[in-house]
C-alpha cells in the first residue's frame, strides 16, 4: 500500500483511505510508534483539520494499520501455503500446509518489522469510548485470519488422524505461540543477532517441532 509523497497537494476523492496508506507506510518505515496522524497528514497532502474529519484521532488511524498490517500477515501465509510442494498422501500434504503456514508468518515478521508489530500493538480509543468510529461499526479482528488458517491446517490433521480430536485445541495455541515467540526473538531478543544461514536452520527446526508435535502418538 503506497502512499501519497510527501509535498504533494491531494486531489483524490477517497481521503480517508489516502490517509491510512500513509500511515501503513509509516509503520513499514517505524513500526507502530512512528504513526502520527500529523504526519499522516502531512505526508498527503492535507492540514491536520482535515484528517480529523476522518479519524477522531492517533488511536484510530493506528487501529487502521492494524487491520492492514493483520490481513498482510494472512496473506503472507497463504502465500507461502500456495508454494508448499504438493504430496499425493494427504497426511503429508496436511504436515508440509502446516510448515509452509508458520514459514508465511516468521518470514513476514523479518520481512516486515514495522508491520508485524503494527499487526499485534493496542490501539487505545477515545477515553471513554467504545471503537465506534464516526458512526461505523468496528470491523472484527483479522488477526483471527491467521489463527484460523492454522487452524485449518491443524484439522486437516486431525481428519487423517495425525492429531487426537480432543487434543487439537491445545495444538492450535502451542502452534501460533510457538511461530509467534520465534518471530519476536529473532526480531527482538538474542536470536536477533543470528546470522542468516544459522537463523534459517532455527526457522525450520521449529517448524519441524510444530510440526512432529502435532502428530498422534
Amino acid at each position: 500500500m503506497a502512499a501519497i509523497s510527501g509535498g504533494k497537494s491531494y486531489h483524490h476523492g477517497d481521503l480517508r483511505n489516502a490517509l491510512i496508506c500513509a500511515a501503513v507506510d509509516l509503520a513499514t518505515e517505524g513500526g507502530p510508534d512512528r504513526v502520527v496522524l500529523r504526519e499522516a497528514a502531512r505526508r498527503v497532502g492535507v492540514s491536520p483539520t482535515a484528517a480529523y474529519r476522518h479519524f477522531d484521532g492517533r488511536g484510530e488511524l493506528l487501529r487502521a494499520v492494524k487491520i492492514h498490517a493483520q490481513r498482510a500477515l494472512a496473506e503472507s501465509m497463504e502465500r507461502a501455503a500456495d508454494r508448499a510442494p504438493g504430496a499425493d498422501d494427504a497426511t503429508v500434504a496436511a504436515e508440509l500446509r502446516l510448515a509452509a503456514l508458520g514459514r508465511g508468518y516468521v518470514g513476514f515478521a523479518l520481512d516486515q518489522p514495522g508491520l508485524y508489530r503494527a499487526a499485534f500493538c493496542t490501539p487505545r480509543p477515545p477515553c471513554g469510548e467504545e471503537w465506534a468510529p464516526l458512526g461505523r461499526p468496528p470491523e472484527p479482528e483479522p488477526e483471527i485470519r491467521a489463527f484460523t488458517l492454522l487452524t485449518d491446517a491443524l484439522r486437516a490433521l486431525a481428519r487423517v488422524g495425525r492429531i487426537p480430536r480432543e487434543a487439537r485445541p491445545a495444538a492450535e495455541a502451542a502452534a501460533w505461540s510457538a511461530v509467534h515467540g520465534l518471530s519476536l526473538l529473532l526480531l527482538d531478543g538474542p536470536l536477533r543477532r543470528l546470522p542468516e544461514r544459522r537463523r534459517a536452520d532455527v526457522v525450520e527446526s521449529t517448524l519441524a517441532m510444530v510440526v512432529s508435535g502435532a502428530r498422534a502418538d
